[in-house]
């Protein structure tokens, strides 16, 4: 997934590209909860987007139930997207304001012929509200009458309405308070269970991630890092990347939180309109060698059984045979042409910098 840079008065000239998601390459299977995590602007919700063609990829292949959707358009896109459905990360904007929880339930039945009637449809809907935990009463109440948590039930009720066979969850609890997160997760877990359903969870909560999923990859930057199910990440995690991300997980206990080793990433996340050469993590790895890291990309290759990492000295890591050094941030310079043409305002006061506004 890559997005042009445009450039001029009327924007016609491509001066580069953000690599928002770049030689991604994952499988998720039938009936598992695949979590997909990393920190903000690495690519995922992007990812999510691409796999349900609500962005269309740059290259590449998406292949859903033994069906390649890169080649499909119009109506068979669209048959083939009631299988397919996203609940979207901020509940509220992701619902239309104008139209009440009947309304927004019904809709999606209508357009893809499940609407059978209206005994028929009035059940199903009671079924639906049943289901994600809400009175039937809520069907004539509109968006901004609910709580955080309660419209985020109705997204995922929007998306049961369809009865697909795959869910993207984008972040499903980021928004909402920690009593009401475990109660959307439990609520997931339940309707996977009742309704066989695959879940691409989106997040960065690792917590969240670790209870929810069977496996874990781990995005930096648009590309996979590390994949593996959910034990042993948490287990043994073998990319740098994924370590420092571990470590920065809060233990409950203060004698093991003294105790336990911190990794302290430095620098700043690159642009991924500019992203480094070689590995994407070597300008704040920890463990980074100037023979390969710096010009050789590393490919996602298994390790261990199901265990894949991007990593040229991933065994050595493990093994104890490459030391962790103190990282001096590489300084790279972006690429003129994509800095955008805005006014310099050199060291002024408040009121120079208004004036000159």
């Amino acid at each position: 997934m890559h997005f042009p840079i445009k450039r001029g008065v009327v924007l016609d000239r491509t001066v580069g590209y953000v690599y928002a998601v770049d030689g991604v390459s994952l499988e998720v299977r039938r009936g598992e909860t695949y979590g997909l995590v990393g920190e903000s602007g690495c690519g995922k919700t992007t990812l999510g987007r691409g796999i349900l063609k609500l962005v269309e990829p740059t290259a590449g292949r998406v292949v859903f139930d033994g069906t390649d959707l890169s080649g499909l358009r119009g109506e068979p896109l669209r048959r083939m997207r009631r299988r397919m459905q996203m609940v979207f990360q901020d509940p509220l904007s992701s619902l239309d304001p104008r139209q009440s929880v009947e309304s927004l339930l019904v809709e999606g039945m209508r357009a893809h012929d499940l609407d059978k009637g209206k005994e028929s449809t009035a059940k199903r809907l009671r079924e639906l509200l049943t289901a994600v935990g809400l009175p039937s009463t809520a069907l004539r109440k509109y968006p901004h009458e609910f709580s955080g948590g309660q419209r985020q039930r109705i997204g995922i009720a929007r998306a049961l309405a369809l009865e697909p066979d795959l869910i993207v969850a984008d972040e499903p609890v980021s928004a909402l308070d920690v009593s009401v997160q475990a109660q959307v997760i439990n609520l997931l877990e339940d309707l996977q269970a009742e309704f066989g359903l695959t879940y691409l969870v989106i997040a960065h909560d690792l917590a969240v991630v670790r209870h929810i999923s069977d496996r874990i990859g781990v995005m930096y930057l648009g590309a996979l890092v590390e994949e593996t199910d959910s034990d042993s990440l948490y287990a043994e995690p073998l990319h740098p990347y994924t370590k420092a991300l571990l470590s920065a997980i809060p233990v409950p206990d203060p004698l093991v939180e003294d105790e336990r080793e911190q990794i302290l990433l430095t620098g700043d996340l690159p642009s991924p309109a500019n992203p480094p050469s070689g590995c994407r993590f070597h300008t704040r790895c920890p463990w980074r060698q100037e023979t390969r890291c710096d010009t050789e990309r590393p490919q996602l290759r298994e390790i261990n059984a199901g265990h894949r990492v991007a990593c040229h000295w991933a065994e050595d890591i493990a093994a104890g045979r490459i030391a962790r050094h103190e990282v001096r941030p590489v300084y790279e310079p972006p690429d003129a042409d994509v800095i955008p043409d805005v006014p310099l305002i050199g060291p002024a006061s408040m009121t120079e910098v208004m004036d000159h506004h």
